[in-house]
């Protein structure tokens, strides 16, 4: 076998490529959920809802592609099976029943900026720990995807409480129970 010679150690590609495969299982088990969410969407929001999560899982299945062949380019192998995305993820599944679609919207946002935070982590950790620059940018790139997702997202949920001109209604201060 050929030795990879790109300025990393061998344990530097490798604690990068464990960051790259956890970030595969949460972009993996997330595209699942769109998925999910895109086809049991119901509801008045149904068509704007179906049509933006199935922009989302296409985005995110191309990122997934890009972190598997950042994994390849650094010498490892990209997780792959159903049970090696559910060891590695930190996002949940959320099975039973069906949620409202609001609460759907909700659970994927939160998901999204649960990745972001991790993303976040993993720059610093790229360039500080294992000096790797380019999966810092890398990673920098696909963060912004997923803050420009969670806009979307959370733009719909904040939607939902504006009036017919677009204003805010009042929101009523909730009194301390016995109050």
């Amino acid at each position: 076998m050929y030795k990879i010679n790109i300025g990393l150690t061998d344990e530097q590609r490798q604690g990068v490529i464990e960051l790259l495969n956890r970030d595969i299982a949460n972009s993996y088990l997330l595209l699942i959920k769109t998925k999910k969410y895109h086809w049991d969407v119901v509801g008045p929001q149904f068509r704007s809802l179906h049509e933006l999560w199935e922009e989302q899982y296409q985005a995110l299945t191309e990122m997934i592609d890009q972190y598997a062949e950042r994994v390849r380019a650094l010498g490892g192998f990209p997780v792959g099976t159903a049970q090696g995305f559910l060891d590695l993820a930190e996002l949940e599944e959320n099975p039973g029943r069906v949620p409202l679609a609001t609460e759907m919207v909700s659970r994927l946002m939160h998901d999204h900026e649960s990745i972001i935070r991790n993303l976040r982590e993993q720059i610093d950790r790229c360039s500080d720990d294992f000096h790797d620059e380019g999966t810092a940018d890398f990673i920098t790139g696909l963060m912004e995807q997923h803050e420009e997702m969670a806009w979307m997202l959370r733009s719909f949920i904040q939607g939902e409480s504006l009036s017919p001109d677009g204003s805010q209604p009042q929101i009523q201060e909730e009194l301390p129970v016995g109050v």
